[in-house]
C-alpha cells in the first residue's frame, strides 16, 4: 500500500491512498488523533486505518492532477553512511587522511549515523535540492529511506536524496556536518510504501538518472540486497540512547556514486526510482 500527502489545484493539502493511475482521498474527520501522514503511519494498524479512511463520497482523482508533497511532518531526518561497498570505496578515494576510517566502519558493528535534516530543510517532489555555493564537487546520493515510528519500528519506506558536498567532506572528515546539513540538502518522496509483506531486497532496485539540458549525463543502478546492513540493525543503532517522540526518517546509504570528475550543476535534474515506491524528481540549484 502507498500513501502520500498531496496538493490539489486549489492549493489544499490532503492525505491520500495512491493507486496505479489515481489517488483516493482519505477522510480524516472519521477518527480522532489522525491529522497527518505521520499520525497514520504511527497508528497501530496503518494499512487497516488507511482503508477505513477512504472517502467513499469523493471521486478518485487522476494521479497527474495532483502534486506530491514531501512525506515528512515533524520527524527528524537521519542518515547512515558506508552501507554499500561502492560508497565505502568512494569515501576512501575522496579523503586520503580518513580512508582507513571508512574502511573499518564498513565492517564494524557500529554503523556511521549522522543527523541529516530538519523538516524545513527537506525538498519534496519537484522542489529544488541545493548544491552549497562553496562546494565545487557535489553529488546526489539515491537512498531508500525508512519511516520509523516513536516506538522505533519500521512503518514505511520512501525515496531519499542525501545531497553531499564531496570536496568539503574529503578535505577533512570533521567537516561532514557541513557537507551534509544545509538548506535544501535532502529530497524525500513522492509517497510512502507501507509494506504488506517482507521487503524483497534483491528485487528492489534503486535507479539514478541525472539530466543536464534535457540530456542524461549520468545513470546508475543498484539493488537493496547490496546493502551490508539490515533495516532492523540500522534502526536499532539509531535508537540507542535516542528517543523520537515524533518518529524519524532514516536514509540507509547509497550504492550509486558518480565518477570523481562529475559534479552537479545549476539546472540539473535528479531522478531517483525505487521499485514499489515510484520516482522522486528534483531540479538542482546553486547560487
Amino acid at each position: 500500500m502507498r500513501v502520500a500527502t498531496i496538493q490539489l489545484a486549489d492549493q489544499s493539502t490532503h492525505l491520500a491512498l495512491i493507486e496505479e493511475k489515481r489517488v483516493r482521498m482519505l477522510d480524516l474527520m472519521q477518527v480522532d488523533n489522525c491529522h497527518n501522514l505521520a499520525d497514520l503511519l504511527h497508528s497501530p494498524d496503518p494499512i487497516g486505518l488507511a482503508k477505513y479512511l477512504i472517502d467513499q463520497k469523493a471521486a478518485p482523482i487522476g494521479i497527474e492532477e495532483v502534486n506530491f508533497r514531501a512525506p515528512v511532518d515533524r520527524q527528524e531526518i537521519w542518515a547512515a553512511g558506508v552501507t554499500y561497498k561502492r560508497s565505502q570505496v568512494a569515501r576512501m578515494e575522496e579523503s586520503d587522511t580518513a580512508a582507513s576510517h571508512y574502511d573499518r566502519v564498513y565492517t564494524a558493528d557500529r554503523p556511521e549515523l549522522f543527523f541529516k535534516a530538519t523538516p524545513s530543510r527537506v525538498s519534496g517532489p519537484g522542489e529544488p535540492v541545493r548544491v552549497r555555493f562553496d562546494s565545487g564537487w557535489s553529488v546526489p546520493e539515491p537512498e531508500l529511506a525508512l519511516m520509523v515510528s516513536p516506538e522505533k519500528k519500521l512503518v514505511g519506506l520512501t525515496i531519499g536524496n542525501d545531497m553531499s558536498a564531496r570536496d568539503i567532506e574529503g578535505e577533512n572528515p570533521l567537516y561532514l556536518p557541513q557537507a551534509k546539513f544545509y538548506n535544501q540538502c535532502c529530497g524525500l518522496g513522492p509517497c510512502v510504501l507501507i509494506p504488506e509483506e517482507p521487503i524483497d531486497r534483491a528485487g528492489t532496485s534503486i535507479v539514478l538518472s541525472i539530466k543536464r539540458g534535457g540530456n542524461e549525463v549520468f545513470s546508475g543502478e543498484t539493488n537493496v540486497d547490496q546493502m551490508a546492513r539490515s533495516f532492523e540493525d540500522l534502526i536499532s543503532w539509531l535508537g540507542k540512547e535516542n528517543d523520537f517522540p515524533h518518529g524519524a526518517i532514516l536514509l540507509t546509504g547509497t550504492g550509486i556514486v558518480p565518477p570523481d570528475e562529475f559534479t552537479l550543476e545549476h539546472g540539473d535534474e535528479v531522478a531517483i526510482t525505487i521499485t514499489g515506491i515510484g520516482t522522486l524528481v528534483n531540479p538542482v540549484v546553486k547560487d
